[in-house]
């Protein structure tokens, strides 16, 4: 099959190579994917641009994608073949060689049904950044009739988390840098967007609140971000972050959030209970089969130039998840 890998880190242009490597066997459990779709994230480019070891000798990019599923390994239902699917963590929890080829084999805990109204490149921007959202959304329990704020609402997982929050029955603020990103988070169902370089978060929660705060926030840069949380959740909230970049080393005010009774919940995908990732693509499956999403594709790349759609997600200008597709459009 054809594929895309890479031996070394550093520059995509450098170290992607294209071309033949041996075709995948589904083993017992797992089930053999005709890969349609492979989304590229910001993760995947990040750990083929270093500085981090190679993980493997050989390292077949991207950890979502979507397809058809062709065969099934030992002690898999059969009723999987033929079946449209969405996929998550292909190259991650110790696989080497993920969606930036013609196939993959699978784990079937790690394969979901796609439903015919979604088409595949929109099936492979779902992985692990709706995964994440889900997680980040109900993580602290139920947000129907609660409120939640999502900071960077136009973003790839806080998109989702926006949706999902809207779809379980929460009252959802998000934040965002941009009248752009604005008319995202809108059209995602955001009751009210507040743009944080030109008005006080704060100051706007607690207007629409009536000084009440946000049950639960769902949080982009927990450390870039802390102060203003702190100033928006209320007492016996929680909050869940997904990234720390603004401050990877934070100073937390143990004090404030013990007096606050605040839950801080850390989301990492990969080590996330088992049960919990279930329930999320169940959700997911769900949310897509009862009505139009926004399911952003932000660029489409043949697999041969798969380095280009690492460079337009290292660029930071993207609007959804970029994706590479092996067999074309």
């Amino acid at each position: 099959m054809k594929a895309v890998w890479y031996e070394r880190t550093g520059l995509a242009r450098e170290v992607l190579q294209h071309g033949e490597v041996p075709s995948p066997t589904p083993g017992r459990g797992q089930v053999l994917i005709r890969i349609h779709a492979s989304g590229v994230n910001p993760s995947d480019a990040g750990m083929r641009a270093g500085p981090a070891p190679m993980a493997y000798p050989r390292i077949i990019p991207n950890s979502d994608g979507a397809g058809v599923v062709e065969a099934v390994g030992p002690e898999t239902p059969a009723r999987w073949v033929g079946q449209r699917v969405w996929f998550y963590n292909g190259q991650r929890n110790g696989r080497a060689f993920g969606s930036a080829a013609e196939y993959i084999e699978l784990d079937a805990d790690l394969v979901t049904p796609l439903p015919d109204a979604v088409s595949f490149a929109e099936g492979a921007t779902l992985g692990i950044p709706c995964m994440t959202a889900h997680r980040s959304v109900f993580v602290a329990g139920p947000v129907q009739g609660r409120t939640v704020l999502v900071t960077g609402g136009a973003g790839a997982v806080g998109l989702y988390a926006v949706q999902l929050a809207k779809w379980a029955g929460a009252t959802v603020i998000a934040t965002v840098s941009s009248e752009a990103k604005a008319a995202r988070a809108q059209a995602a169902g955001a009751d009210l967007v507040v743009n944080y370089r030109s008005e006080d978060v704060a100051a706007r929660v607690r207007d629409f609140t009536a000084r009440a705060g946000v049950d639960h926030v769902v949080d982009v840069d927990f450390g870039g971000n802390l102060a203003v949380t702190l100033a928006c959740v209320k007492g016996n909230g929680s909050v869940a972050f997904y990234a720390t970049k603004g401050e990877p080393a934070p100073r937390v005010p143990a004090g404030e959030l013990m007096r606050l009774n605040l839950n801080v919940h850390g989301v990492y995908l990969p080590v996330s209970p088992h049960e919990a990732r279930r329930r999320a693509q169940a959700d997911i499956l769900q949310w897509i089969s009862t009505g139009p999403r926004l399911l952003p594709v932000a660029g489409r790349h043949a697999l041969a130039d798969c380095a280009a759609a690492h460079e337009q997600v290292e660029s930071g200008t993207k609007a959804g998840t970029v994706v590479v597709e092996p067999f074309g459009s």
